[in-house]
Order: structure tokens, then sequence, then C-alpha cells
């Protein structure tokens, strides 16, 4: 069963034989269901428990609907609403949605329907939730905690993320694979006025074309087989927030021109649909490659990058800054080597600047963490032992009482040694089992000792 089927709903109604069956079908449905009769009840209900959606009656006694969804947006992390209406109050129920109700089912409707709209603002309520629950963490932290850097190109787009953030300009981040986009897209959008929306972020790279278009457009029943309900688009859920575009260079030309025109006009289609919707979203897009190159082979347009490239923030590769390699695998170290990390010895340190780091922030992360899974018992030491120059790959030497790391260039050594050339490390008197890794320019064996 999925969260969005354990959400909480709250039924206001006044009919008793409708609000019976609806509390009974949702419930069998897998929601967590609790009814009121009127709007003050379901206030009541709502100061004693959270709620993720609220269905809403409009017309009923003491409190219609319509005050009920005002008094419902006046508290803290609301609730989704979804309005229940007649044939002939269709215009209030349009009129509360630009009150801020979700969406509304005109009466009679069907349990299927309802239950897919349920899901719906359940799984656009969680998304929002998630976005204050990382929002009230990073604000325990310091202003930009993700930013750990001493170069002058780090600090210099820190710079640009404060002085960017607080507009609604649309931005575009440059920078190889691994240089941390999506984390200054992130910070930009956590700075913003939009930080109290969501934060939605799609890999364009990541979708076959014929999928791309309703992930992020989304998709009206029927709109192609399989569709049997409608589905929202990541662009309508990042209404009021932030989208973040990464890899953006890789959308296909027909999804360029649909995008070009949803920023342009604020409005789009979904797949299958005939009624515009609105959108009010900041654009935040990234590329690991180089604009002008892609404008010159025509496989970008030129108007949509001076749409999305309203402000631009360079991220220089690692291999440009490698002063922020100690304060980095320090930093990365303490997050994921858990409540004793590894120590990190000077000839580490030399080794790791010396080295190019074509994944960059990434690549490193990735080894620290795997070199975190062989120490794990007590805090080891990394050290590194440097190749030939015949040989640029590196290799990273743990010792930790009896795990030993060592080289495994196998190109390099006789296929019948016993131990690898030119490293004084004893092989201890025990059983081992020997595993190979190779990790972006690392190449390591991991002799996993039994006893002694």
């Amino acid at each position: 069963m999925s969260d969005t089927q354990t959400a909480r709903i709250l039924v206001a109604e006044d009919e008793a034989n409708l609000r019976l069956v609806l509390q009974k079908e949702l419930e069998r449905h897998g929601y967590r269901v609790q009814v009121a009769p009127d709007g003050e009840a379901a206030l009541r209900k709502l100061e004693e428990t959270n709620v993720d959606v609220l269905l809403c009656d409009i017309n009923m006694p003491r409190m219609d609907g319509i005050e009920l969804l005002r008094r419902v947006h006046e508290r803290p992390n609301p609730p989704e609403v979804i309005m229940l209406t007649g044939q002939a109050t269709v215009e209030t129920a349009v009129e509360a949605m630009k009150l801020g109700a979700y969406d509304y089912l005109t009466k009679p409707y069907s349990i299927t329907e309802l239950d897919v709209r349920v899901r719906q603002a359940a799984e656009k309520r969680r998304l929002r939730v998630d976005n204050l629950r990382l929002r009230e963490q990073l604000a325990r932290q310091s202003a930009l905690p993700e930013m750990v850097s001493v170069s002058e190109a780090m600090k210099e787009a820190v710079r640009l993320i404060g002085r960017v953030a607080p507009s609604d300009t649309s931005v575009l981040i440059t920078g190889e694979s691994g240089t941390g986009k999506e984390l200054v897209a992130q910070a930009i959008h956590r700075l913003s006025s939009r930080a109290d929306n969501s934060f939605i972020d799609l890999n364009c790279a990541a979708f076959q074309e014929s999928l791309l278009e309703s992930e992020l457009f989304g998709y009206e029943a029927g709109a192609f087989s399989g569709a049997k309900a409608r589905k929202l688009g990541l662009v309508e859920l990042a209404d009021g927030g932030t989208l973040f575009l990464d890899e953006i260079t890789e959308l296909p030309a027909p999804l360029q021109a649909k995008l070009l025109r949803a920023i342009e006009t604020r409005t789009f289609f979904r797949v299958g649909g005939v009624r515009k919707v609105e959108v009010n979203i900041r654009i935040i897009a990234a590329t690991n490659r180089n604009v002008d190159s892609v404008i010159t082979d025509g496989s970008f347009r030129s108007d949509l990058l001076y749409r999305i490239n309203g402000f631009q923030i360079d991220l220089k590769p690692l291999r440009e800054r490698p002063e922020d390699i100690d304060p980095l695998a320090r930093h990365l170290l303490k997050h994921v080597g858990g409540t004793n990390p590894p120590a990190i010895t000077p000839e580490a340190f030399d080794a790791m600047r010396s080295y190019g780091w074509p994944g960059n922030v990434r690549q490193l992360r990735n080894c620290l963490v795997h070199r975190r899974s062989f120490a794990f018992l007590s805090p080891p030491h990394f050290t590194v032992a440097r190749s030939s120059p015949a040989h640029r790959q590196r290799s990273l030497l743990l010792t930790q009482g009896r795990c030993h790391c060592v080289r495994s260039n196998a190109s390099r050594y006789s296929p019948h040694s016993n131990r690898p050339a030119g490293i004084g490390a004893r092989r201890p008197n025990c059983s081992a089992s020997r595993h190979r890794l190779c990790i972006g320019g690392c190449a390591i064996t991991i002799l996993s000792t039994a006893g002694s």
C-alpha cells in the first residue's frame, strides 16, 4: 500500500448517509478517515489531529464550505482541500479553487474518481511536508552548509547564490558532472521567497522522449493507452515553487518548444487536455555541456536559452580548485563515516590533490564511501601509494588491524606474485579473501583477513 493511500482524510459533509458512504468507501481504499457534520466540527477536528486531505461540502449549516476553506488556509501547513458540490454551485467551486482549494468534484461522482483526486491531493501535500521538513533541518545548520570550500572560485559562486536567490530570475547553472549543480539549485530555492513551496527536480536525460512530455506536463485520463486517470506533471506540482531542470540541453526539440511557451505564457496543456493550466514557477536549469556549442550545432534553441539564462552560475571542476579537497573530504567523512569516521593522512591528501577527479565532488564522495565500508570497527587511516609514471591510476591503501587494502593494477604485477611490487605492506599470516574495486581512477584490492 502506498504512502498516499495511508493518508489521513477528513470528510466535512452534512448529509449523514453520504458522509457514512464516503467514510466506508475511503476506508476500504486504505485511507484513515474521520468525519464531521459541519464546518465548525471540522475545524475542531483539525485542531485535534493532523489531516492530509479535507473533503468539504460547499453547502453546510453553521459554516459553509467557502468559509471553512478560508479558515483552514489561515492555519500553518493546512491540508489540501477538495470541494464537493452540486451542479448548481459549480461557479462557487471554481471560486473556491481561486481561494486555494486543490480541486472540486461535482455530484454525483464515482468512488474511483474520488480516490484518484484524493490520492493526487495527498501526494501534493506529502511533497509540501517533505520540503518543509527539509527546510527545517537545514535551518538548524549554517546558511549554506553544503558549500564547503576555501577557494576563491567557490566563494564567488556562494556570493552569486546570495545575490540571485531573493529575485525571481531564472538561473542557469553550468559545470561538469559532479560539481554540485543540484545543491546550488536547492540553495537558491531555500534562500528565495518561494522557499515555503515545492522544489521539484527533473533530470531531462533520464527519460525517453515519449515519457518526458507526460512527466513534465502530466496527462488527462484517456490521453493514451493506459492513461486511466489524470496525472499531474512536475510543472504543475512545482506551482508556486521552483522547477529544477537538470541536463536541460538533453531536452528533445519538440519539448523545448513546449517548455518555452509554458515559460513565456505561464500556461500549458496536459497531454490530451483541452483546458489551459496556469502556473507560477521559477525555473532553475543546469547543464554539463558548453552552452555556446549546443546553440551552434542547433541541438538547443537559442530563444529558450535566453529565457532560462537570466543569471548564470558556473561551477569550477575540482581539479581547478584543489585547495577545496581537504575541507571537502573531512566534511564528507563526517557524513559518511558514521560516529567514528576514518582519519586521513597527509600522504593521502597529497595524492588526492594530485589526482584529476574527473567525476568531481561526486567521485570524491563515492571514493570515501567505499573506503569507509571497510573501516567500520575502528578508526583507520587512509594512505596513498603513488603509481609509477607509466601508470596514472591512484591506489588507496587502507590499513586497519587485520584488514589491508593494497594496490591491484594487475598489469604491473606478475600473476604469480604474492604481493604487489614496491609496496612494503606485510601480508598477515592468516586466511584472506580478495576483493577488487575500481572507483573512478582508483583500482584497489582489499584483503579481508579471518584471523592471525
